[in-house]
């Protein structure tokens, strides 16, 4: 809660504005029912027209006051409201960019959204109500009730009475609603995973012929989620008619205990229609204070949501005294010494025992059954989980002791699962070095394979990829992947399982043009087929997060049993007796 606290307080000058317009719209709007008064008794009752239109001009003038004064503090308790939720978002999305895997397997990307969005939305919405009530309301009832007991101590009665039935109403709706708000969240939540996990697996779907089933599954959470928003807002839409009914009610009360008091000569008409309308704002008051006191819990449920993410800090980030890698060490050497890794709140480890170098103007290779962790190693060296055991070092340097900037900066990853983002091709290529050339673009595309078929696309490099990628191929998408690292220029080159969408052809002369102009980076290569890693100067086989065997191609038909398996599944007789020299990469 204190971190979103902390978020109001550059606005406390424009708070304060807020509070000097209230209080001025409130010291007006408290005058109006005396001049009325006045108006009666002295005007209207002895037919003074000349008073009438003295008192009304005045009248309107204190209106005016009032509704500039409304009008100026509205206008400043937006600002204030736009600005914080503004800067909840901002802060919600920027600590979420620091977020390592682990911290989103404690928040889910349906719910993290929901923070941003619904959640901010409660925040700014009760934001404004406060601004507008917590101020205007009190002063209004406090000044109301005053001025109601002076002009008539022996009615205040008729307002205790209608206070008394808000009271009970409130406290009614208080305990049957607000148990409902958290609840409220949690369904949204859910609603959004379904909608965010069926949208990205349409196709999925679609190939099962499940859409009926999933819609059924959404229909489910949907009717959760209509149901007790129609409870909630069915509450609450009772109240309005119930204070409808209660100032009327009371209204009537005043009217018939002022005509006695009138009758006797206690009371004048005027001061009757007077105490009606300050019986009027103290009744207002009193219910804005009271939904205000429903409204803050449920924003304080939105703001522990808000509060759960700003607060919690990235399992994976800079040392304190993280002190960069050597600038004369600038080679890319990465070193695993006995690397051990298991994931968060596992029984076992993922990886055990890892232990090699990548070096520069070398490939090496990583090869493994599906669940051998080949993934999870070189997830490690951009430290995207921490190793648990031994070292893995760039350079000579322990990783954790590089700035994160600076590491992930000298890492050109290509992920196994290709993301392309909504723009252009060359928006999406500058994404690896925003300041590229369009030299740069054209070389890194044409190494990549790519710039035959970015040049046939309609527009060029120009030429919109839709959300996802879903306009171009699936090697489409793995080149442009594959390109947009290497505009990166980057001293380390990951490619996870980069190349398996591509055909033999596109795949050899791919590897080939890598092979040429990649001399001096390190090139980590995680691959299924063979024919990928055969010519890889260096090969790793993981088997159950261990490694079975180390060494070229012809070595680990030799001397390794599991890749030896592999092969056999993969290559034929021939391709298996070829045994002497390497062809590239």
């Amino acid at each position: 809660m204190k971190s979103v606290l902390q978020n109001y307080k550059k606005y406390i000058p424009q708070i304060l504005l807020v509070i000097c317009f209230l209080f001025g719209q409130a010291m007006s709007e408290l005058m109006l029912p005396s001049y009325m008064s006045d108006i009666i008794n002295k005007g209207v009752v002895k037919n003074d027209q000349s008073y009438i239109f003295h008192m009304g001009g005045i009248m309107v003038g204190v209106a005016l006051v009032a509704v500039v004064c409304a009008i100026i503090g509205n206008l400043f308790a937006s600002r204030v409201a736009a600005g914080v939720s503004k800067d909840l978002r901002a802060g919600v999305f920027h600590r979420v960019m620091s977020f390592s895997a682990t911290e989103f397997t404690h928040f889910s990307t349906a719910s993290l959204i929901t923070r941003s969005t619904n959640d901010v939305q409660n925040m700014q919405q009760t934001t404004m109500l406060v601004l507008r009530m917590a101020v205007f309301a009190p002063l209004m009832g406090i000044g109301a009730l005053i001025n109601a007991v002076r002009l008539s101590p022996g009615m205040t009665w008729t307002i205790g009475i209608a206070i008394i039935v808000i009271s009970f109403l409130m406290v009614i709706l208080f305990f049957t609603v607000m148990p409902k708000f958290r609840v409220l969240q949690d369904k949204l939540d859910r609603l959004n995973l379904i909608i965010s996990e069926r949208l990205s697996g349409l196709l999925v779907v679609r190939a099962f012929s499940a859409e009926q089933h999933e819609e059924d599954r959404f229909e489910d959470a949907n009717m959760d989620l209509t149901k007790l928003n129609i409870f909630i807002n069915r509450a609450m839409a009772f109240m309005s008619p119930s204070i409808t009914l209660i100032m009327n009610a009371s209204c009537v009360l005043i009217i018939w205990a002022g005509a006695g008091m009138v009758q006797s000569g206690d009371l004048m008409v005027g001061q009757v229609m007077a105490f009606m309308q300050y019986s009027i704002h103290v009744i207002m008051s009193f219910l804005f204070i009271t939904v205000m006191f429903i409204m803050i819990p449920r924003a304080a449920v939105s703001a522990r949501r808000i509060g759960s993410v700003l607060t919690t800090e990235p399992s994976i980030k800079d040392k304190q005294d993280v002190s960069g890698i050597s600038s004369h060490e600038n080679h890319g050497i990465v070193s695993f010494e006995h690397v051990d890794f298991s994931y968060p709140d596992a029984a076992g480890n993922a990886l055990t025992d890892i232990t090699f170098t990548a070096r520069p103007g070398q490939v090496t290779a990583i090869i493994g059954g599906t669940g051998s962790g080949k993934s999870s190693l070189i997830s490690l060296i951009p430290r995207f989980y921490d190793i648990t055991g031994g070292s893995l070092k760039i350079d000579g340097q322990d990783i954790k002791d590089i700035p994160l900037a600076e590491l992930r900066g000298m890492i050109g990853l290509v992920p196994q699962t290709n993301v392309l983002f909504n723009g252009s091709v060359r928006d999406n290529l500058l994404f690896g070095d925003p300041d590229a050339t369009d030299d740069d673009l054209k070389l890194a595309a044409t190494i990549a394979q790519a710039d035959e078929f970015i040049s046939e696309l309609p527009d060029g490099y120009d030429t919109e990829i839709a959300q996802g990628g879903t306009s171009v191929s699936g090697g489409q998408r793995q080149r442009l992947a594959i390109a947009r690292a290497l505009v990166k220029k980057a001293r380390i080159y990951i490619f996870d399982d980069s190349f398996s969408a591509l055909d033999f052809t596109t795949d050899a002369a791919l590897r080939a043009a890598l092979s040429e102009n990649m001399k001096d980076s390190t090139m980590i290569i995680v691959a299924q087929r063979i024919s990928t890693i055969a010519s890889a100067d260096n090969i790793i086989v993981l088997d159950e997060g261990r490694i079975a065997g180390m060494g070229t191609h012809r070595e680990l038909l030799k001397s390794c049993d599991v890749y030896r398996e592999i092969a056999y599944s993969q290559l034929n007789e021939e391709e298996l007796a070829v045994s002497e020299g390497k062809e590239g990469l």
